[in-house]
């Protein structure tokens, strides 16, 4: 089964949408967060010393994202911020959410609406104008970025279209947060620390404006009431500073070796999903023809390879993407690997992976 060699060195890591490495600020932060003894909210010494080091992380990834620091809540993860917002602002609303949308909404809202997308990925923009002229206001719910294929969606279109609706738009950002400027303001947003190259177990959910929501998890009264339960202060320093590393990195080099991934590929007898639309600078997803995703994992894998198909899921094994499905792929949505270059990726490595793939290619795809 297997077509390139093993590997016996360090694998080389290309899998950065599940989660990017740890940023060095990051893990830096996230350190002096560890040794910290105090509860953000006790009122002594220590306690006030955490406090002043939760707010600044607040306001800086309030800045980073246009919101007033109140406007922040965290979480243990984006999930949690995508159930917060639909909890919050599903209630009582018919709920839209996009064909490719991840499962954090998808199963959040299993009665929403669901609208199409193109071929290449994008919302259909006029499918949902026509529906909330027919529904009213509504709650809609789109990735700004899509996991699988990196496809970026027409965000100022769709809040210009919830906007003459008085829907609310809630933007799941995990994926674009730090790789892609973002400027709505109208709208909520989810994010996650570990997507951006920080520790695990932090996220947000930022508010349109600082104001009280219905609490998914009341608890004790931390964060103002909106998310009940003790802060995990080492992991949110860490998403702060990743996030603030992620926002000035230049990631034209990346996307340069994302194309050289792709040219290769497509030479190999690849499809690239998506590859007409606007998308993320790190994401590629390959659609090798006649091949399952199953082998194309193992065999690069056993060549020292990290890569995935966006649809595993928690048994380990593949099954169809639910995303290149609504693309309109039959087979080929059992068929396609991605790829997503990290944040620190070396020229070296990607010329590695591009041979590893051209021989796994030539010997496994159609000829």
């Amino acid at each position: 089964m297997t077509d390139a060699p093993v590997s016996h060195a360090s694998p080389t890591y290309l899998d950065a949408n599940a989660t990017e490495p740890l940023r060095p600020a990051a893990q830096a932060a996230a350190l002096a967060g560890l040794q910290l003894r105090g509860n953000p909210s006790s009122v002594h010494a220590e306690g006030r010393e955490a406090r002043r080091l939760l707010e600044e992380a607040r306001n800086g990834i309030s800045a980073g994202l246009g919101r007033i620091s109140g406007a922040c809540v965290f979480t243990s993860g984006a999930t949690e911020a995508d159930a917060m917002a639909v909890h919050a602002f599903g209630r009582n609303r018919r709920i839209f959410v996009g064909a490719t949308e991840h499962d954090a909404i998808l199963k959040a809202a299993p009665e929403a609406e669901i609208l199409p997308v193109s071929p290449d990925g994008v919302l259909d923009v006029e499918t949902l104008r026509r529906r909330l002229k027919e529904s009213g206001p509504t709650l809609v719910c789109v990735m700004s970025a899509n996991n699988e294929t990196g496809v970026l969606a027409p965000l100022d279109d769709v809040a210009e279209v919830c906007r003459d609706s008085g829907s609310h738009l809630h933007v799941d950002a995990v994926q674009s947060a730090g790789r892609q400027p973002f400027t709505l303001q109208d709208c909520s947003v989810a994010i996650s620390g570990h997507k951006m190259g920080g520790p695990k177990g932090a996220g947000a959910l930022l508010l349109p404006r600082d104001e009280p929501m219905d609490a998914l998890i009341p608890g004790g009264g931390q964060e103002r009431g909106r998310r009940g339960g003790t802060q995990p202060l080492p992991a949110i320093l860490g998403m702060a500073a990743a996030f603030d590393e992620a926002r000035k990195q230049d990631w034209r080099p990346i996307e340069a070796l994302r194309e050289q991934v792709e040219q290769v590929a497509i030479a190999a007898g690849a499809r690239v999903a998506g590859r007409n639309a606007l998308r993320l600078p790190n994401t590629s997803c390959l659609i090798l023809d006649g091949v399952a995703a199953q082998v194309q994992l193992m065999t690069l894998d056993l060549a020292g390879f990290c890569v995935s198909a966006g649809s595993a899921c928690s048994s380990g094994k593949v099954s169809a993407s639910h995303v290149l499905t609504a693309m309109g792929e039959t087979a080929g949505a059992r068929q396609a690997i991605r790829v997503s270059l990290p944040w620190n990726i070396r020229e070296e490595e990607v010329e590695a992976f591009c041979e590893a793939y051209a021989m796994m290619a030539g010997r496994l795809g159609k000829n």
